[in-house]
C-alpha cells in the first residue's frame, strides 16, 4: 500500500480541541478498482480495539476527522474507506459529479479490501463497526457475509429510502432492467452535479442541526472538490432499491448492535430501520430527538453522547 493525499483540515473540531492526526493509503479492491483507506491510529501501545467506519454516500475520509478523534480518546484506532465511485477513490464513470456503481455488491469488494489492509497493518483487535446511511446498508451486507466485528453501531441506516408511496413506484419502474437501458448512467430524477452542502441552506438542511459542523463540510467542499460528488445514477439507485429489499428478507444477524435515528430523519425510511431492529435479537434502537440525517456529525452533545453509547457497546461486547 502507497501513500494517498490526505488534508488535514481543519485541524480542531468545533470545540476549538485538536484533532488526532491521520493519514491516508491507497489499496485495490480484487476487481482492480483504487480505494483510498484512511487510519487514525491513536496511542497504538493504549488502543483497546479498532473501529471500521463504513461512510455514506457522497462521503469522504476528511469528514470523520471529529469522529475518529473522539474514538481514539476514549482507546479506540479507526479506519474509513472512500468506496468506489466517491472521494478519492476511482470514479467509474466520465462525469466525476456523479455517484454510480454497476452492481451495490461491488461495495463488498472494497470491504474485503479494508479488512485484508486492517489485517496486513495488524490494527489492535477486536475490530468493531461503525455504518451511516449507506455504510449501513453496506456494513449489514458485510455482517451478513460474516464481517470479523464483535458489535456494531448504526447511524441513520439506509435500510429503506424516504420516498412517498408514487415516487417509489416510479423509481422502480425507471431502475428496473427493461427500462434502465442506457440510461444508467444518468442522474437520478430530481438530483444533479451540485453537491448537497454547497447548494442547501443551513436553515432546515437534513444532515446536521450543528451550523459549525454544517460551516466546515461546506468549508472542506469548497477547498477539496475532487472529494465530493452530487447526485446518484439511475443505476445506484435501481441497485440500491434491490439491495434494500433484499436485505429486508434477510434474518437479522447474530450482532451486538445499537442503531440510532435522528427525531428529525428525512433521507432514510425510518419505519423500514425499526421493522429490522425488531427482530434483531441483540439490538438496540433509538431515536435521537431533535437530531437530524447525521448524528456523528450533530452538536457536540449530542455527538459525544452517540460516541459514549458505541463505546459502551463495544466494552460490553470485547470477547464477541
Amino acid at each position: 500500500m502507497q501513500d494517498a493525499p490526505f488534508f488535514a483540515d481543519p485541524d480542531r473540531d468545533g470545540c476549538g480541541a485538536a484533532l488526532v492526526p491521520g493519514r491516508a493509503l491507497w489499496c485495490h479492491a480484487a476487481d482492480g478498482v483504487r480505494l483510498r483507506l484512511g487510519i487514525w491510529p491513536g496511542d497504538p501501545g493504549a488502543a483497546t480495539g479498532t473501529v471500521l467506519l463504513f461512510p455514506g454516500r457522497t462521503e469522504y475520509l476528511e469528514k470523520y476527522g471529529m469522529t475518529a478523534s473522539a474514538l481514539a480518546a476514549r482507546g479506540y484506532a479507526t479506519m474509513a474507506i472512500d468506496w468506489r465511485g466517491q472521494g478519492l477513490a476511482d470514479r467509474l464513470v466520465a462525469d466525476r459529479a456523479i455517484g454510480h456503481v454497476e452492481r451495490f455488491g461491488d461495495y463488498q469488494r472494497d470491504v474485503d479490501a479494508m479488512v485484508a489492509a486492517a489485517g496486513a497493518m495488524s490494527l489492535p483487535r477486536p475490530w468493531y463497526l461503525i455504518g451511516h446511511s449507506m455504510g449501513g446498508a453496506i456494513g449489514l451486507r458485510a455482517v451478513l457475509n460474516r464481517l470479523p466485528v464483535h458489535a456494531a453501531l448504526f447511524t441513520g441506516p439506509m435500510w429503506g429510502i424516504a420516498m412517498n408511496p408514487v415516487l417509489h413506484k416510479i423509481a422502480r419502474l425507471l431502475t428496473g432492467p427493461r427500462h434502465i437501458g442506457g440510461l444508467g448512467r444518468f442522474y437520478a430524477p430530481g438530483t444533479g452535479p451540485t453537491t448537497y452542502v454547497l447548494e442547501a441552506p443551513f436553515a432546515d438542511n437534513l444532515l446536521t442541526t450543528d451550523p459549525t459542523t454544517f460551516a466546515m463540510l461546506q468549508a472542506q467542499a469548497r477547498a477539496h472538490p475532487d472529494l465530493v460528488i452530487g447526485g446518484p445514477s439511475l443505476t445506484w439507485l435501481g441497485e440500491a432499491l434491490a439491495e434494500i429489499r433484499d436485505l429486508c428478507a434477510a434474518p437479522a444477524p447474530d450482532l451486538p448492535t445499537l442503531t440510532m435515528v435522528g427525531g428529525n430523519e428525512r433521507i432514510i425510511d425510518v419505519g423500514a430501520v425499526a421493522a429490522r431492529m425488531a427482530d434483531w435479537r441483540g439490538g438496540r434502537f433509538e431515536v435521537v430527538a431533535g437530531a437530524e440525517h447525521e448524528i456523528l456529525m450533530e452538536t457536540p452533545e449530542r455527538r459525544a453522547a452517540a460516541i459514549d453509547r458505541a463505546v459502551a457497546l463495544f466494552a460490553d461486547n470485547r470477547a464477541g
